[in-house]
Formats: C-alpha cells, structure tokens, sequence
C-alpha cells in the first residue's frame, strides 16, 4: 500500500483533492484478437482443423440427436455440410442464437453487455504507469493503460440488444469515459477531439434477475441439450483455459475418454520466450536482430512484443522481400508482416490485418490510413480479387477506420443503458 504522495509520485496526473492513498498489485495485459489467434495456430499445429469466415446456419438431426452443422463460407456464399460426434457451441454472443435453432433455450439465457475502450496519444494524456480506479457516477471500475504511445482507457458495461457483428461506440460511452478520466486526473481535460480510436467488445454473461450490467457474475456454465448439443457461456477472457478445459473434458467423457488434461503444460504458438522470467532478455536479443536488419527500435520491439516467439518468421520475410517491397510500394516490414498473416494467421481481407492480426487500427490508426490503399492493391492482385471484390474489401475497411473514430448516432442504436 502507498500513502498520497508516493501515490503522485507514481503517478503525478491523478486528483489530489480526494487522494488519501493506493496500492500497487500486478496484472496482465492482452491483446484478444491475437491471443485467440496463437491458440488456434497452436491446435492446429496439433492436428485440428480451423476455418475462417465459416458460419453455422444450422444443425443436422439424425433421430432427434444433432451429428453436424451446416455451414456457409461468407465469402464464397457457398454451403458444407460438416459432421462429428459431438457438437460444442461457444460461440460467446451467439450461443442463444445457436440454443435457439437447437429449440433448447430454456431456462438461464444470456444477458450481453458491451464495453467500450478509447484511445488517445500519449501527448494528450501521459500516463506514466496502468492505474485502475472509480467513477465518481456510478462506482464503476475503469483502467488507464499507456501502450505504444498512447494510452487506452475503459472500459464502459451496458446492457445491449443490438448488432451483434458490428457493436460500436456511442456519444453516450465516449462521454461517459471522457467525463471518468476527466475526473481522476483532471489537468488532462480531454475532449472528444482527442479520441484517436476505440474498440467495442461483448460480453455474453449468463442473466440474473434484478442486476445491474456490472453486478451480474462472469462465472461461465455449461449445457447439454435433449439433442446432444453442448453448449458453454457466460465467463471471461482471463479464464479461458479453465473454460477450455472444463468443456474439453466434459466432452472428452462425453466419449469415453478419461485421459487428463494437459493444457496447464501446454504453451500456445508464439510462446517458446523463455517464461515470464527471460521474456525481458528475449525481447531485448530479438530487437538488436531486428535492429540489424534495418528496423528503428520501436519498430523491432513492437513486433517482437506482437509475434513474440514466431517473431523469426517476420525476420525471414524481411530479409528476401526487398524487391517486392519497392515493387509493390510497401515498407519491407509492412509486406513481411502482411505476407506472414496471409500464409500463417488467416488473412483474407484487409481488415483482417490491420484489425484483428495488428491492432493498428486501434493504435496507429494514421498509418492504416497511409498505406490502406497499397495493401489493397497487393492483396487484389495476390488473390486474384474481381474488381467488386476489391472495392468491397476497401468499403469494410473504411466503414471500420470511420467507426473507430466516430460515434454511432443514437438514433440507429438500440443500446440499452442499465
């Protein structure tokens, strides 16, 4: 536990007025999209079998009891039928979806609630370390985290019934953060002109009666439906291997299999860094390589920090893509990063990559909006892209670059604020 002024000393930025102390304790910070991706590398390194922009549209009953799942490729519009003993959905704001098609959706159902995360530069709020603390309104826990000079603050919690695809930031939730940070470290003074990006989340919680959004627990639960459909929600990120676990093993019985889980000595793709201990010393040996081969520090630390043991990969492109790159006008770690997502990680579109594969769209939104129309281009002509393809693809993308600056109008959005 600190007192007031080695609190400010820590953080000079926080209110003075109402401080009478704080404590110090240690958190992990994630990046989802890529955690969820190195998890699916990793089983497909171990003989799964992943798909991309693969839909179920519905369930395929032999005898009451469902054996497989129709699914559409969104790209193609075309229809598979895939089959296998048992069936999982976790499918996190779809699962009722799913319950629903399956007619078992009854009893506890799922009350979503969605969070809301802005960012701004680090020139605008220069935070000096993460600090959680709560709103004056409504008591609400909120974080403050500087990254790769800027700092990102949520999040909000509001019940919601809208677009599940698309969720986005409303005037309302970007007010709401303005008006915490504002609060807490009031020399800041942020305005909504300062908001550089944001990212909207849904959380898929299980429903209990007479709760607030934020009160309701993220304990996850499993069903198992007359059809044989097993479903799992409710949970949270940081316990996605206990969740993964509970469900495999549950299925694994399901088949008569009572081998023991071995996640907990599992590491995920990109993960051989040495542990937590040496993950400094590896970090600091793969940026003097990157370093070496022509990259700015910031440049090798970050992605280091983004692909961590893959890291080499990006390094091998980097080194034979020189023609390429001034072929095709495109930095040689832009291309190196672009070529590896599209060979490795799935990488279709380009809001793949600069979204889900790089977060730049989130924290270096100037640059997306710099080299957008050259990763088209490559990518059109890489994957042999019809012109209505292409145009496509650069709409999605600007639809994404314009949402994470701007808010919805509320009068398109059913949002409910609880």
């Amino acid at each position: 536990m600190l007192n007031k002024t080695n609190v400010l000393k820590k953080e000079p930025l926080i209110r003075e007025d109402r401080l009478k102390g704080g404590g110090i304790y240690v958190e992990y910070r994630t990046d989802d999209a890529r955690l969820t991706l190195e998890v699916l590398k990793e089983a497909v390194n171990r003989g799964a079998v992943a798909t991309n922009y693969a839909k179920a549209e519905g369930f395929i009953y032999v005898s009451g009891k469902v054996v497989g799942v129709k699914v559409k490729d969104i790209l193609s519009g075309k229809m598979y039928e895939v089959y296998a003993k048992k069936i999982v959905n976790a499918a996190g704001p779809w699962v009722d979806t799913l319950r629903e098609q399956d007619g078992s959706k009854q009893g506890k159902y799922l009350h979503l609630t969605k969070g809301v995360h802005l960012v701004v530069d680090q020139s605008r709020f220069p935070l000096k370390q993460a600090v959680y603390f709560d709103t004056e309104k409504d008591g609400r826990m909120v974080f403050a985290i500087p990254r790769d000079g800027k700092t990102y603050v949520g999040t909000t919690d509001t019940f919601y019934n809208d677009d599940l695809v698309h969720p986005r930031m409303t005037e309302k939730d970007r007010d709401y953060i303005i008006k915490a940070v504002n609060f807490m470290f009031p020399t800041v003074k942020l305005t909504a002109e300062d908001i550089e990006s944001s990212w909207t989340g849904l959380r898929p919680l299980i429903h209990e009666e007479g709760k607030s959004a934020s009160e309701i627990s993220r304990k996850d639960e499993i069903f198992l439906s007359e059809s044989g459909l097993i479903s799992i929600a409710g949970g949270k990120l940081t316990g996605y291997r206990k969740m993964a676990e509970r469900i495999v093993d549950f299925v694994a019985k399901e088949l008569g299999n009572n081998q023991r889980c071995t996640t907990d000595r599992i590491t995920l793709s990109g993960g051989d860094v040495g542990g937590s201990a040496k993950f400094q010393k590896f970090v600091n040996r793969k940026t003097k390589e990157g370093m070496k081969l022509g990259l700015t520090e910031k440049e090798a630390k970050r992605v280091v920090n983004l692909y961590g043991g893959n890291i080499d990969k990006i390094y091998s492109l980097l080194r034979s893509n020189e023609a390429e790159s001034k072929e095709h006008q495109l930095p040689a770690l832009l291309l190196a990063q672009l070529q590896y997502g599209m060979a490795e990680e799935m990488v279709v579109t380009p809001t793949d990559f600069f979204n889900r594969r790089t977060g730049a769209i989130f924290f270096n939104i100037d640059w997306v909006s710099e080299w957008k129309e050259a990763v088209v281009a490559y990518m059109a002509k890489t994957c042999h892209w019809s012109g209505e393809e292409k145009e496509r693809y650069k709409v999605d993308l600007d639809t994404e670059l314009y949402y994470a600056r701007n808010p919805l109008n509320e009068k398109d959005s059913q949002t409910k604020i609880g």
